[in-house]
């Protein structure tokens, strides 16, 4: 199950449905069954995601997109928990101006980002940048977010 905590601030403006479906078709093309994990995608502030990049990554700075894998059987359901996804809204919200995107692409870019991390993925060599990168052009263009629309 993909479970979505979104903010106060931005019940408005997350389009739940749209960024659910990006998330389904993340794992289904990475032949994962949405019925057999569960993960949570969670969209709040700068200040939110600029703490957790300090506790975690050491980087004292927002971002657009953290993700935390987890890859553990939830006892009680007996699901694979892959899990934490936190994408700051404003963050998107400023990029999606920037790339001329729509905020719900920007916000679907960041979303099968953020589930393709959970899935195993990286970029920080350039092989598994290339990887990567194949992947999620292979899953926006599914999404009908057009590569050529993709920030460099």
């Amino acid at each position: 199950m993909i479970y979505l905590t979104i903010s106060e601030s931005f019940a408005s403006s997350v389009p739940e449905e749209a960024l659910l479906t990006a998330a389904r078709v993340a794992l289904q093309t990475r032949q994962v069954k949405e019925e057999d994990v569960d993960l949570t995608i969670v969209f709040d502030d700068d200040t939110r995601i600029q703490e957790l990049n300090r506790q975690f990554s050491g980087i004292d700075a927002p971002t657009d997109v953290l993700s935390f894998p987890a890859n553990v059987i939830d006892p009680e359901t007996g699901h694979l928990y892959l899990g934490d996804v936190i994408i700051s809204v404003p963050r998107a919200e400023a990029q999606a101006v920037e790339a001329r995107l729509q905020v719900e692409d920007e916000l679907k870019i960041l979303v099968v980002h953020g589930v393709l991390h959970l899935l195993g993925f990286d970029h920080s060599t350039d092989t598994d940048k290339k990887k990567m990168w194949a992947a999620q052009e292979n899953i926006l263009a599914e999404l009908g977010i057009a590569s050529d629309r993709l920030p460099e």
